[in-house]
């Protein structure tokens, strides 16, 4: 019997029951990894598409036929980003921090061949299950590394990356210690001149998290902006914000262009709009860190 399931930017992921096995190449499968139980569901419209759950909640997307597919909204939107990284289709260096299924970077590689790409994922046998699973092609510069992403972030050469995108997740939260000033530093250190941040977080209600992350990032940044839907900034709903910073100005407008053809709409704020969002909130250190709150119990339910 098929059920829905909503990922954390609130969208539906039509995901299949059945047996467990076969993998990539049958049915469904799963597997006891360090963060949970991974499952690989197929898509029932599409023949060489997955979704990965850890624990019952959709993680990730994959379509191996198709890997410049990006179902998932938050992972849409920050395919944007990363096509904004440079002129269309050149090489760029990206650092994802946080792997899942590795959607972000099969993208990435196949709209910008010869890419090179470092990925930090603390769950080596989930990397294991899916690569296995649902392999990479050969020929993409992807190299996933296990390891705590800060300590993957802290260890990357000074300047090395375009963009470095922060998708990190224990559970269903961010953990403190990836939201704070010197997480934000070490991104910033990271970066090649006029290089991007962005950063997957969720929250809900009053959106204290969100609020002190954009607090957090202007203490480091120049420029910072959020894109999110409306509902979840008015706090009506509990969902994906995707944080972008840069020493240099964002090219928010190409954003906002390349967004307006997409399912969901985000809004893009900035500027004043970005203060008053804020709302006195100030920066997290890693000495007061809290990690981002626990989605409602039934954002997953059947």
């Amino acid at each position: 019997m098929a059920r829905k399931r909503k990922d954390q930017a609130g969208e539906v992921a039509r995901v299949d029951g059945g047996s467990r096995r076969g993998g990539a190449s049958g049915g469904p499968v799963s597997e006891q990894v360090a963060s949970g139980t991974a499952e690989l569901v197929p898509d029932r419209d599409r023949p060489q598409a997955w979704t990965v759950l850890l624990d019952g909640a959709p993680q990730s997307h994959v379509d191996l036929a198709d890997p410049r597919r990006l179902t998932f909204e938050y992972q849409r939107r920050l395919g944007r980003i990363a096509d904004l990284a440079a002129a269309p289709g050149r090489p760029v260096s990206v650092l994802h921090l946080g792997g899942g299924g590795l959607t972000l970077p099969r993208y990435v590689a196949a709209t910008r061949p010869r890419s090179r790409q470092q990925v930090a994922e603390i769950d080596t046998a989930l990397t294991e299950f899916v690569r296995r699973e649902l392999p990479l092609d050969r020929a993409w510069q992807i190299r996933v590394r296990g390891g705590d992403a800060r300590e993957v972030l802290t260890r990357t050469p000074e300047g090395w990356a375009d963009l470095v995108i922060a998708d990190v997740f224990s559970g269903a939260r961010v953990p403190a210690h990836c939201a704070t000033v010197e997480f934000a530093e070490a991104a910033a250190r990271a970066l090649l001149p006029g290089g991007r941040f962005a950063a997957n977080i969720a929250d809900g209600g009053r959106l204290v998290f969100a609020r002190r992350q954009v607090a957090t990032l202007r203490a480091v940044f120049p420029a910072v902006a959020v894109v999110a839907d409306p509902a979840v900034l008015r706090g009506k709903r509990f969902g994906n914000l995707i944080l972008l910073a840069s020493a240099s100005p964002l090219p928010l407008a190409e954003l906002g262009r390349a967004m307006a053809g997409d399912p969901v709409i985000g809004r893009i704020v900035e500027g004043a709009d970005l203060e008053d969002f804020q709302a006195g909130a100030l920066p997290a250190h890693d000495a007061g860190a809290e990690a981002s709150p626990e989605p409602p119990s039934e954002l997953f339910r059947s």
